[in-house]
């Protein structure tokens, strides 16, 4: 059977921010971006009552791995999904990054659909192939 996937969601007036850790492979980006939004050493780690939520839906689309997403309190269905134009970026001693709407085929065979960015590991080394876990800085990576 297999494990259900923990997800945490941190919602203020307008937006709910969605975190699902096992997806996140520590770049940082979030803290960079909103530091008084997100707060590592924090309980909870994230306010979103700290921002406007523009500038939450501005960082959450720039989160590499897909472990941030959002929805807006006020929607009551997700609207159809927008397909996204490809891009494709290495990351300097990290994982190859994939902005766009994919179809991930896993070593099963299950497929699931990946939206936004993605992070695909170069290393070899992360224990949830084909996606990056972050232990390309472990393994101390170059490339």
């Amino acid at each position: 059977m297999a494990e259900k996937e923990i997800v945490k969601e941190y919602p203020n007036k307008e937006i709910t921010i969605i975190w699902k850790p096992a997806r996140c492979i520590h770049s940082a980006i979030c803290v960079q971006t909103l530091p008084d939004v997100y707060d590592p050493e924090a309980k909870p780690w994230i306010k979103p009552e700290n921002a406007k939520a523009s500038a939450l839906r501005s960082q959450v689309d720039r989160c590499p791995s897909g472990a941030l997403t959002y929805r807006m309190n006020n929607e009551k269905h997700i609207k159809n999904k927008q397909v996204m134009e490809t891009k494709v970026e290495a990351l300097k001693n990290g994982p190859l990054l994939v902005q766009g709407t994919l179809e991930v085929t896993r070593p099963d065979g299950s497929k699931e659909i990946k939206e936004k960015s993605t992070a695909f590991c170069r290393c070899g080394a992360s224990a949830d192939k084909p996606y990056c876990d972050g232990t390309h800085r472990k393994v101390e990576f170059k490339g």
